[in-house]
């Protein structure tokens, strides 16, 4: 099988790429640079017509959306490391539905928090009541999490998946845009973990303590 994925440091493409490393999935990678609008050349939007990453080439075929990425890597080669649950357990259930909470639910939350505050963002869009709305969203949020995490130690179980990947890489993102953690321990705790991966460390570009 060919496999050939289209990233850019620190984007969207970042968790496919922490996931191919946890997989330990052979494959050719092709880093695009974005401020100089490689993702907007014709040879690239014929692969993927949105002009994003990531995207992956399957012996020729094109997909792209990270989260459908990780799920179909997860199906494909976690159901034997042990990083995907098998079709026919019922964890698999838990985990489709907590992979596509952290890309539907919780990152457009903090999708909303930049547009109401970030200086990327025309501060025409700026509203510090959508900001004030937002963060208490994003708490309450988080709040989930931790008390899922309060009775395991990762999101399915004792072991982890890459499902807490996904989970994890969006609020990893969050605090990079100010949300804090500090009162979830069980969040702070798992996010802890998750970052001493040596897999995020590469992945993520994260040296070494």
């Amino acid at each position: 099988m060919s496999i050939l994925l289209y990233a850019a440091p620190m984007s969207s493409a970042t968790p496919v790429v922490h996931a191919l490393a946890e997989l330990d999935v052979p494959h050719e990678r092709v880093s695009l640079d974005l401020s100089a609008g490689d993702q907007r050349r014709p040879e690239f939007l014929a692969l993927n017509p949105n002009g994003k990453v990531p995207t992956l080439v399957v012996d020729g075929t094109p997909m792209f959306e990270a989260l459908a990425i990780i799920t179909w890597l997860g199906e494909s080669f976690g159901v034997a490391r042990g990083l995907w649950p098998a079709a026919d357990a019922p964890e698999r259930l838990e985990a489709m539905s907590w992979a596509t909470w952290g890309y539907v639910t919780f990152t457009p939350a903090i999708a909303r928090l930049n547009y109401a505050t970030s200086d990327r963002v025309p501060r025409e869009l700026h509203s510090p009541a959508m900001a004030e709305h937002t963060h208490r969203e994003l708490q309450a949020l988080l709040g989930l999490v931790d008390q899922r995490l309060a009775t395991r130690r990762y999101l399915l179980g004792d072991a982890f998946t890459l499902v807490d990947l996904i989970v994890a890489s969006a609020i990893t993102y969050s605090t990079f845009c100010g949300v804090p953690v500090a009162d979830h321990p069980h969040v702070k705790d798992w996010l802890r973990r998750f970052q001493e991966r040596p897999t995020y460390r590469r992945a993520w570009g994260v040296a070494a303590a």
